[in-house]
């Protein structure tokens, strides 16, 4: 898309007031600077450390979000002066996106994923390309020559979002999707190879044939799904993980001609949902799993009644972190590579790359736009990141002979009572304002950036955990996964991270898909099976008659253009 003349006006009138506020920053103000030595909850030599609140909005939830009143949040406000006045979406967030852009009443900082489009249209959000480039020494060296993959688009190249989502390096280690067992389900199976959606079934109906209730009479439930608002995703992204495809959001791109494909009209995906019409038939997919809401899912996984899931840990964590408080480690869950059938391969560490996408914005109406871009540099400093993995040295971890380990009684906190520590703490709640390294890359000292490392994850396991592990001949989860290595690199990232404007043909035909899809699977997978054809055919033809062609040529286009934007071609 070519800049609108909005958008040029509303660039020209932030240039304006952006010269005034680094004018009134350059040192004729009276804003408190700390000058002197370092130390453990005081700012650089040279910081401006006044006072500063910023309001912020994010579309991903922070359940233990403390308002910057924990462990953490505190030296952060003191390393940088800054305070959030923090919000995060209840409900549907592209609507909350849609009405900030509406109204004109902008946060200092936006946190819009793949929405930032709507603001780049609306004049909302800043170009962070000066800025970075005069005030974010540390994200400057961080993203190197990554800068390319934050612009926007190859019509407009400007940076809109300061990546955080995705990590500028990693070499992960720990599975924290595909599908998830109880640990008493599979010892109790003989720890049998889970790799199929027939192999997963048969563990659940198993269990639950001998075991119908639990200790306290009530029924166990075999499968259970949270479709509750946008984690309808989640449910609808098993489609494409179970039958090959990377995690490209709503798409599947052929890896040779980058074609875009609805990736609910892959006849594989509709056995997938075929098998889960099945699950419903027979009585083991939770019949309230398209009607509950996403508190009365994590109600029943804390309950320690779920036996299966298919949902990514960040969803379900909380509730597992309430069974870990009440010592019911054999109802957490393992993860398992299970796809439609062996002639698949789970996806879940099929590589991105760095894609430069969701990330963080700085309004076109922020206070203090330089202090703004500083408080997001000192997080993504190697002191930020450290901060945030890790807490603060002596209360959380020491470093001995070089060596940075959690103290044990941190440690036993941490997997006994996450939420809590980490609400009381405030390690890792700020890595999605951060652009930040990834698990297994190391920072200066020889240490790693995150706690997600072979040694420290071991201490993380209970002992069922352990004893799973050790019967699959696995020292973690990902050893049972299809590792990096067995996948080409995908030329053009992760497609959903690309940010597109609101009036695009993609984005508005894809309104109409998602409303057709969130309509058309619930009701696949809870008809009766002699039904299910009739009902798919249904939605394809839905699908057909409301442009799903003209949307994956549009969607085709800003791939592909992508690619020639990152590769300068």
């Amino acid at each position: 898309m070519k800049r609108s003349k909005k958008r040029v006006v509303t660039s020209s009138i932030v240039a304006l007031s952006l010269a005034t506020t680094l004018a009134g920053c350059s040192g004729g103000n009276n804003s408190p600077v700390v000058e002197g030595t370092q130390t453990e909850a005081s700012a650089p030599a040279g910081t401006n450390v006044e006072p500063l609140t910023l309001t912020y909005f994010s579309e991903d939830s922070s359940t233990n979000w403390n308002n910057m009143q924990d462990e953490v949040g505190k030296i952060i406000t003191a390393k940088t002066g800054v305070t959030l006045d923090a919000e995060f979406a209840v409900g549907d967030p592209v609507q909350k996106i849609s009405l900030i852009a509406a109204t004109g009443k902008y946060p200092d900082l936006i946190a819009a994923k793949a929405d930032v489009g709507k603001l780049v249209d609306a004049g909302a959000v800043l170009d962070l390309t000066d800025l970075i480039d005069k005030h974010a020494p540390s994200i400057k060296k961080m993203l190197g020559d990554k800068l390319v993959r934050t612009k926007y688009s190859l019509d407009d190249p400007s940076i809109y979002a300061i990546p955080t989502w995705s990590a500028v390096e990693e070499k992960k280690i720990k599975a924290d999707g595909g599908f998830e067992l109880q640990h008493r389900v599979v010892r109790e199976a003989g720890y049998p190879e889970i790799r199929t959606v027939k192999d997963f079934e048969k563990v659940i109906q198993d269990y639950i044939t001998k075991h119908p209730t639990d200790e306290n009479g009530n029924k166990n439930i075999g499968f259970s799904l949270n479709a509750d608002d946008w984690h309808m995703y989640q449910v609808t992204n098993a489609g494409f993980q179970t039958t090959g495809g990377p995690d490209d959001g709503e798409y599947y791109i052929d890896q040779q001609t980058h074609q875009a494909t609805y990736h609910f009209r892959r006849p594989e995906e509709k056995e997938y949902f075929r098998w889960l019409n099945h699950m419903n038939d027979i009585g083991l997919l939770d019949p309230e799993s398209f009607i509950q809401k996403t508190d009365q899912f994590k109600a029943k996984v804390a309950s320690g009644r779920v036996l299966g899931l298919a949902d990514p840990e960040w969803d379900y964590g909380d509730a597992q972190n309430a069974l870990k408080a009440e010592g019911k480690f054999d109802q957490t869950y393992g993860h398992y590579p299970v796809t439609l059938s062996k002639e698949y391969k789970d996806t879940s560490f099929w590589p991105a790359g760095f894609d430069g996408g969701y990330g963080i914005s700085i309004s076109s109406k922020c206070k203090d736009p330089v202090r703004a871009i500083q408080f997001l540099d000192f997080l993504a400093s190697e002191e930020g990141q450290i901060l945030n993995n890790w807490g603060i040295e002596g209360k959380h971890y020491t470093v001995e002979n070089g060596k940075r380990t959690l103290i044990p009684a941190v440690q036993e906190r941490m997997n006994q009572d996450g939420a809590s520590f980490q609400k009381e703490s405030g390690t890792g709640l700020y890595w999605n304002l951060m652009v930040h390294y990834g698990d297994g890359i190391q920072d200066s000292t020889g240490n790693y950036f995150t706690r997600n490392y072979p040694e420290q994850l071991t201490a993380t396991y209970s002992e069922p955990e352990k004893e799973a592990l050790k019967a699959y001949n696995a020292e973690h989860w990902k050893d049972l996964f299809p590792q990096e290595e067995e996948f080409q690199p995908r030329a053009y990232g992760a497609a959903y991270t690309m940010s597109l404007p609101s009036d695009d043909p993609a984005v508005i035909l894809g309104v109409k898909m998602k409303d057709i899809t969130w309509k058309r699977i619930p009701e696949a997978v809870m008809s009766k099976p002699e039904e299910f054809d009739s009902v798919w055919e249904a939605y394809m033809a839905e699908l057909e008659k409301a442009g799903v062609k003209e949307m994956e040529a549009a969607y085709t286009e800003h791939i592909q253009n992508r690619i020639k934007l990152w590769s300068g071609k």
